[in-house]
């Protein structure tokens, strides 16, 4: 073996090890050592300080946070690593620091009902740290083979997290169901993978955007890319791959839900950014058809059903997924003309607005569910009356995803349409007409939701005030500020959307 070993390094010349640039991968490492962190804390404290736990967990990402600011304020190079797999330019700093953002909101929203609920505070934040490392690793991937690892690392805590009340016959069904179709998807996707690996001879997106650009694609590559787009089509829950999102959703406690609407699925539609403009830009003619039906059904689907839903979470499950429509319609546009630059951008600043604005919705029904803990939309009927604060912030939320100005939604929307309008081709201008028809439809399910909120009467008179637990209050002041910032102050949107581009990628 040394021998072989030998003979390899005289034929290759002499080997030298890979530079690492620890500056550049510093929020990785700092979440890596939290979790090792946290873990071994939480082996050694006492029950009755496992609060701890949270504010360990706060610390981990907000350090993270620091070195994804340092990187971003001391200069535009890209920073590669690995024969450039793994890329660290503005377009992976903007979406760390959502990914670790969310995080530190969901941490806030989940602490006081773990500590309530007698869960396991320990293991919640160490899988949930666990997978916000994944969604962080997923940003600056630049292989197929680093990308499913992240996909993987950031899925499987997903799976023990929506299952995490084990006595629990809802949360049961929704881990299970979570991880069966989580898992048939990574299949999938795997199988795709091979397939644009055995046709191209590289993992490495840019290499594949070489080699699928050399000619026209042949049968197999078609295959490879449809399936590679259709497994992340199941962690985005594009319909028809949405199945597991409303029970996983429902069944799975709060904050979870919280999280996976907004950070798992985030995670998601940055692989197919990646993979759309970095490794396919030759293929449009494959993605572009499928993203675009993927968009409409699930804009449409989602609305569909959401309109005839009587549970909070549910309505807010299908309200996440016909928002993952949206979120899709630039895509299905990208490579059109030069459709490339303004679809990236109002992808990135949709995701960036969805997260504030998703994670507040899911953040009031956290503190509503002390009073209201069936969950229908009945119960929160006149809750204007004993909670005025949480009407307001629940309407402005509420408001804000249907797209009304000036909060944060309005732009986002504003952006979806806008890319798929310049793309100047019929089919984006159908996109646009059905959007333009489920944004109406969107209306009306949150505006049902409004109504009982000031209108309705309160269902046991009960108008015994709602206390609201320190850091819930904290996660609504983030979000709520985020929201309307967002909104009022759009130059500043239009700011994360002009950092976040692939040009460092794709050498342009």
């Amino acid at each position: 073996m040394t021998g072989l070993i030998t003979s390899l390094i005289a034929q290759s010349g002499e080997w030298q090890a890979p530079t690492i640039d620890w500056h550049a991968i510093a929020p990785e490492l700092v979440l890596i050592v939290g979790i090792n962190l946290v873990l071994f804390i939480d082996l050694w404290i006492d029950e009755s300080r496992k609060w701890a736990m949270a504010t360990l967990t706060g610390i981990v990402l907000l350090a993270a946070f620091v070195p994804t600011v340092t990187l971003a304020v001391t200069g535009d190079d890209v920073r590669s690593m690995f024969d450039e797999r793994y890329v660290i330019d503005n377009y992976a700093l903007v979406l760390k620091a959502l990914f670790l953002l969310v995080g530190y909101v969901v941490v806030l929203m989940s602490q006081t009902q773990l500590e309530e609920g007698g869960y396991y505070q320990g293991e919640f934040y160490v899988l949930m740290l666990a997978s916000v490392l994944g969604m962080v690793m997923m940003t600056s991937s630049r292989d197929l083979v680093s990308m499913f690892v992240a996909l993987e690392l950031l899925s499987v805590p997903a799976y023990m997290l929506a299952a995490w009340r084990k006595r629990d016959g809802r949360s049961n069904e929704a881990g299970v169901k979570y991880y069966l179709l989580g898992v048939f998807a990574s299949g999938v996707m795997l199988y795709g993978m091979s397939l644009i690996f055995g046709t191209t001879g590289s993992t490495k997106l840019v290499d594949i955007a070489r080699s699928l650009g050399e000619g026209d694609l042949i049968a197999i590559q078609v295959l490879g890319v449809t399936f590679v787009i259709i497994g992340f089509a199941f962690k985005i829950s594009a319909v028809p791959f949405h199945t597991w999102a409303p029970d996983t959703y429902e069944g799975a406690p709060t904050p979870v839900t919280a999280f996976l609407s907004v950070a798992s699925k985030a995670a998601g539609f940055v692989a197919i950014s990646s993979l759309v403009f970095i490794a396919f830009p030759a293929a449009d003619e494959v993605y572009q058809p499928l993203l675009w039906v993927l968009s409409a059904l699930t804009m449409t689907i989602g609305n569909l059903i959401a309109l005839r839903q009587t549970n909070m979470v549910r309505m807010l499950a299908y309200s996440s997924v016909s928002q993952g429509g949206f979120i899709l319609m630039p895509l299905a546009v990208a490579g059109s003309g030069d459709a490339a630059e303004p679809a990236l951008k109002a992808v990135v600043v949709y995701l960036l607005i969805y997260a504030f604005t998703n994670l507040g919705a899911f953040a009031v029904v956290i503190a509503a569910a002390r009073k209201t803990p069936s969950g229908s939309i009945s119960s929160f009927g006149g809750l204007f009356v004993y909670a005025p604060g949480l009407t307001v912030l629940m309407t402005i939320f509420l408001a804000s995803l249907a797209g009304v100005p000036p909060l944060g939604g309005w732009f986002a929307k504003f952006g979806a349409f806008r890319a798929v309008l310049e793309a100047d081709t019929n089919a984006g201008y159908a996109l646009a007409v059905v959007g333009a028809v489920n944004t109406v439809i969107a209306t009306a399910y949150y505006m049902k939701v409004m109504r009982v909120m000031w209108m309705a009467d309160v269902p046991d008179g009960d108008i015994t005030p709602v206390v609201t637990p320190a850091p819930v209050q904290a996660a609504l002041a983030i979000t709520a500020a985020g929201t309307l910032a967002l909104g009022v102050l759009p130059s500043l949107v239009v700011r994360f959307g002009d950092i976040a581009d692939l040009s460092g990628a794709l050498g342009r």
